[in-house]
Order: C-alpha cells, then structure tokens, then sequence
C-alpha cells in the first residue's frame, strides 16, 4: 500500500522542486555573466540569460496549462533550453 498523506502536495509550479532549481540556476547565470570577459559579449551574456530565465519559464508554462499531454512537452523544451546553455557554457568560460 502507497501512503502519500505525507507527501507535500503540489499546488502551483513555484512548488516543483525542479521550478525552484531553475530559479536558482537562472540567477547564478546571472551572476556569471556578469563578470569580466563574458559581460562585454553582449550576445553571449544575452543567449545564455535567455535561455537561463526559458527554463523555469517553460517549467511553469507546461504546468499552468493543466494538460498531461502538454507538459511532457514543455519539459522537454526547458530540458533543451538546459542543453543550450550548457553549450553555451562551455563557450564562454
């Protein structure tokens, strides 16, 4: 028998676990932009804020539209926004 009384039960997208990682992940991108070297590649700095602040984004679409055969989707567009700023990591540092 599944005993999920004590699970915390998810009410809105800002309770995804994976939702509040994003956030985290985006700010410190934030941080790393804007130190020497990659703050004066407008367009970098630019591409990888975007994409950063896309993953929690998409995160947070794909569960507000409260359909199962949606948010699969979404997350698999907020994974593939990971993917960009991995590369673009990769990149710039």
């Amino acid at each position: 028998m599944n005993d999920d009384s004590n699970k915390p039960k998810i009410k809105c997208f800002e309770d995804l676990f994976i939702w509040q990682k994003a956030i985290e992940f985006a700010k410190d991108i934030y941080v790393i932009t804007a130190r020497p070297g990659i703050c004066g590649d407008f367009g970098l700095r630019n591409q990888m804020r975007r994409s950063a602040v896309s993953i929690s984004s998409k995160i947070a679409e794909g569960f507000e539209r409260r359909s199962g055969n949606e948010y699969p989707n979404f997350l698999n567009f907020a994974k593939g926004s990971a993917g960009e700023n991995r590369s673009r990591i990769a990149l710039g540092l």
